[in-house]
């Protein structure tokens, strides 16, 4: 079948971890992709398919990132209970809850959370190779602060370009490339559906792993009002820029934190029970037997 198949995958921290089962089921039931086009953790996840070929290497590159002695070090675990709807689970720990507002407040005089020397170690176990060597054609998405357009990154650095796309603002301090700064995409297109169609894609199957827009959560400080906010806005870009899509793929993970990579595997796992159930369809779709 020579159809050309795109995958959008889309921006949603630990939750689009289930990308990686949607890979392994496709491998699987032998969906052909022809190209990928990824945002934030979706380009962190379509970078390593494109260049490795293998979901299952892919999950094992993730875990050796993820138990770095440097990841530890940078205590991401401590904001998954930011958004959580559970008020007790949310202050629960004083010395936990102490360390993550002294990281916040670092944002007063720094660009970030993390800084970039700190985030150059964990993304040092990352792919650095050329976009134009990849198995599979493959660009990211990120958003410039300075001229606030989308930005397609489809040539240079595949470790450039990924990092570029997941720096959650705030975070991860922006990437400078060229006159631009750039931050993760999802500030401007959190599933890139257009992005692939632009790139010559027949069939566009788009993933998404945004956090359920029902899960409200308790209102009661402002950092809840800030991220309820953010959520909602997400939620309405990702509505207009999945319009046209072939297929949509929404695995059941709305309800973990952005920060929950603890949860790796019961979320490669929802990732496969959806994209299994999707196969059907997709085949029909496809033409495939």
């Amino acid at each position: 079948m020579s159809k050309k198949v795109g995958l959008a995958l889309g921006g949603g921290g630990a939750r689009g971890l289930s990308h990686i089962g949607i890979l392994k089921v496709f491998e699987r039931e032998h969906i052909p992709i022809t190209q990928i086009t990824g945002c934030s953790i979706g380009a962190i996840i379509g970078g390593l398919y494109a260049y490795l070929g293998s979901a299952e290497q892919v999950r094992e590159y993730i875990l050796k990132m993820i138990s770095d002695p440097m990841y530890d070090e940078l205590n991401i675990q401590l904001f998954a209970s930011m958004d959580r709807s559970d008020r007790h689970f949310f202050f629960e720990g004083r010395l936990q809850n102490l360390k993550m507002y002294f990281s916040l407040l670092k944002t007063i005089r720094t660009p970030s959370v993390f800084s970039a020397e700190a985030v150059d170690k964990i993304f040092r176990l990352y792919p650095d190779t050329d976009l134009s060597s990849l198995k599979i054609k493959f660009a990211t998405i990120a958003t410039d602060l300075i001229s606030g357009r989308e930005i397609v990154i489809d040539e240079g650095s595949l470790r450039q370009a990924v990092r570029a796309s997941s720096s959650i603002p705030g975070f991860f301090p922006p990437v400078k490339m060229e006159h631009m700064l750039l931050v993760d995409g999802a500030a401007t297109d959190s599933i890139p559906v257009q992005i692939v169609r632009g790139q010559g894609a027949q069939y566009v199957i788009a993933v998404d792993v945004s956090k359920c827009i029902n899960d409200i959560g308790t209102l009661e400080t402002g950092l809840q009002v800030i991220y309820r906010a953010e959520d909602i806005v997400s939620h309405h870009l990702t509505q207009e820029r999945i319009a046209g899509v072939d297929y949509l793929i929404r695995p059941e993970v709305g309800h973990y934190s952005w920060a929950d990579v603890g949860k790796m595997d019961e979320i490669i796992a929802a990732g496969e029970q959806a994209a299994q159930k999707a196969i059907p369809d997709i085949k029909r779709m496809l033409g495939c037997k």
